[in-house]
């Protein structure tokens, strides 16, 4: 009896993108050139803004879609990492690819990835850079958002030139790949421009310095924010931030001077005598005020990046406003009611960690704190943990799983207290219990580990 070809479902094509992660993490734009050249070239016409930087990337990138789409233009969002599904790293107009449209993207890919020349095969992320660009080209959008991944000028998402690139801010993170300094990070993240582009920056020195000269090396016209001068704001609790912000006028091409949004070539977009408050003998002009769901005081400045990036994109001030007020970005200072309800943030470096402890008690209420814990090995796990030990009563630590997540025993020891618990769904069961139905679950660390917990949920 003839035997039946087995036939090649979903799941199978996503464990081959899994497999695909073997080839690790190896420098170059060579095997994403190629890879795109194979597949036509799809990123060559597509324009749009490019975001990188150390923290934010993904808060940004949400708020300039949504801009973009109030204001009636067809977006691709291009985002990562993904909290749950696999498809949400690709966004057409605001609705992320469902299983059988990635796989079917994710089979094409790899099947041209699979025929590399020996030693040169496309990584996981080169693959997912490739199937971004080909899913946003076949949608024919008015803009493309692409966050960028852990670097800049070395990253796959940088092969691309959309004419707008954004660097929300620099600090220490991806140390063993990006260099040991702010400086050094800074320059390799500023590296996406290319002549002719803008860059916005809201990083502050030393950061700013290597930004300028970075962009002014590339031929690229530098917009540079700055708090107090250029946005001003506030949080509001869990209902989110509100800013006033200055917002520059649409660059025209390569500038050789720094360029400020509080400078007088500024357009002027709604008048506003409550924001007259001199904070800068230049800070005369119109500001636009807007308001956003998502949380934190981090979030300020996201909200003044994306609203003054989506000036340079040309998306009109009421959009700007309107797309403000409806983003959303799930994982970062996500509240979910319960007994007791969770507080999930996916902070995964000090300056991140720090943010978020600024944030927890004010959010808590007075609700006692247990937090879960779980992180990759590669971070700066000194760093992080005492800043977690300060926003809990008691600490569970947990494995967010793979080979690059620190364990669960490593973590308690290094922090020398807390509960270690794996898996995820113990750790958060422990958690619950000992936060009581009046106390709050923090769960932070990593991406990976609000992912687990938001896929728990969903299932429960």
């Amino acid at each position: 009896m003839e035997a039946h070809p087995h036939t090649v479902t979903a799941g199978d094509t996503l464990a081959r993108l899994e497999a695909a992660g073997r080839f690790g993490i190896v420098p170059g734009l060579e095997r994403t050139r190629w890879l795109l050249g194979q597949l036509g070239d799809p990123h060559a016409a597509l324009r749009g803004v490019l975001v990188a930087g150390t923290n934010g990337k993904g808060s940004v990138c949400a708020l300039l879609d949504a801009m973009a789409r109030a204001g009636g233009r067809r977006t691709a969002l291009l985002a990562k990492p993904h909290l749950v599904r696999w498809g949400e790293r690709i966004a057409l107009d605001g609705t992320a690819l469902d299983e059988a449209a990635f796989a079917a993207l994710a089979g094409e890919v790899l099947d041209i990835a699979d025929r590399a020349p020996d030693g040169q095969h496309p990584t996981q992320f080169e693959v997912l850079t490739a199937m971004g660009f080909l899913a946003a080209a076949r949608h024919h959008p008015d803009t493309v958002i692409c966050e960028v991944g852990m670097g800049g000028a070395g990253d796959s998402t940088s092969v691309a030139g959309l004419g707008g690139c954004v660097v929300t801010n620099v600090t220490l993170d991806h140390r063993e790949w990006l260099g040991d300094t702010v400086e050094e990070i800074a320059a390799e993240k500023a590296g996406i421009a290319k002549p002719g582009d803008w860059l916005l920056t809201a990083a502050t020195e030393p950061a700013l310095s290597v930004i300028a000269r970075r962009a002014a090396g590339a031929g690229a016209t530098l917009v540079a924010l700055e708090e107090g001068r250029d946005w001003r704001g506030h949080t509001r609790g869990r209902r989110g931030v509100e800013a006033e912000v200055g917002l520059p006028p649409r660059a025209a091409g390569p500038h050789p001077e720094h360029l400020s949004v509080a400078d007088p070539v500024r357009v002027a977009i709604v008048p506003n005598s409550s924001a007259g408050e001199e904070t800068s003998p230049r800070s005369s002009a119109s500001w636009l005020r807007c308001r956003s769901p998502l949380v934190g005081r981090v979030q300020i400045e996201n909200l003044a990046v994306a609203a003054a990036a989506a000036a340079l994109l040309d998306i009109p001030a009421a959009a700007i406003a309107a797309g403000a007020a409806s983003a959303s970005w799930p994982g970062r200072l996500q509240w979910i009611d319960g007994e007791p309800p969770l507080l999930l943030d996916g902070a995964h470096n000090p300056a991140a960690m720090a943010a978020l402890r600024a944030e927890v008690p004010t959010l808590a209420a007075g609700r006692r704190v247990v937090a879960v814990f779980g992180a990759m090995a590669d971070k700066q796990l000194d760093a992080m943990l005492p800043e977690l030990r300060q926003m809990a009563a008691e600490l569970v630590l947990t494995s967010v799983g793979g080979t690059r997540a620190a364990p669960a025993a490593r973590l308690a020891g290094l922090l020398g207290s807390g509960t270690a618990v794996e898996p995820v769904a113990a750790a958060l069961e422990t958690a619950r219990r000992l936060a009581g139905r009046s106390g709050l679950v923090l769960v932070c660390g990593s991406l990976a580990l609000v992912g687990a917990v938001l896929q728990l949920l969903s299932l429960s």
